[in-house]
């Protein structure tokens, strides 16, 4: 088959048991709908899930969380989906909140292969348990651990065949950043096109950090 694009049949065997999975969007925009369920179809289980919130229950990365197929979860916002509360709740799911931007930074940093960063967000709340506290100068700061993940999923409104993503308004969000932090990175996109169509001044994920690439399906 030509270029990166592959078949859905394939797509479950790209995932294994216990992986780390980095997903775009926020509240399900932007987040690739047909991978989720083709993850479900593939019957996986005690995932690790990192992105920005799990949605309200339906779209998104929603399935994988009320057919509880995740064990451990880093995201920003849960609120929306009483499905992940309840989980968490009961002792079923394991939960790590992070401030919105500490979680972008955190990511950005697996992708750069730096090894953490300085931020004040956090100081004396529970978002500092367990986390190493440094003064520099008069002010205290946590030192945030780089995140990355085994493989990272996209949501892009165009692609070529050689994986050069385009996206859309609120899926430029995670999306971009996600794919430079996870050593396989698989894309859903609306329009696959031949090399050369792109405008390259739109392409915000390069084809070279992106192994797989297979069209939308219809939700």
């Amino acid at each position: 088959m030509a270029g990166k694009q592959i078949a859905w049949d394939a797509v479950g065997a790209l995932f294994r048991n216990g992986m780390k999975v980095m997903y775009g969007g926020f509240m399900g925009v932007g987040t690739p709908a047909g991978i989720v369920e083709a993850m479900c179809a593939a019957d996986l289980r005690e995932l690790e899930l990192i992105g920005n919130d799990t949605g309200v229950p339906i779209p998104g990365v929603a399935p994988l969380i009320s057919q509880r197929r995740v064990r451990r979860l880093v995201a920003s916002h849960i609120g929306t989906n009483p499905e992940t509360g309840k989980q968490m709740l009961a002792g079923e799911l394991e939960v790590e909140l992070v401030p919105q931007g500490t979680l972008a930074e955190r990511i950005r940093c697996g992708g750069a292969g730096l090894g953490g960063f300085l931020t004040p967000t956090g100081v004396g709340t529970v978002v500092e348990e367990g986390k190493t506290r440094l003064k520099v100068g008069w002010t205290d700061y946590l030192l945030e651990l780089p995140l990355r993940a085994d493989i990272a999923i996209v949501k892009a409104a165009r692609a070529d065949r050689l994986g050069n993503l385009v996206y859309e308004r609120a899926a430029r969000n995670f999306n971009p950043l996600i794919a430079l932090a996870a050593d396989v990175v698989i894309a859903e996109v609306d329009e696959i096109v031949e090399p050369g169509t792109l405008d390259p001044d739109l392409v915000m994920t390069p084809g070279v950090v992106v192994d797989y690439i297979v069209p939308a399906r219809s939700h």
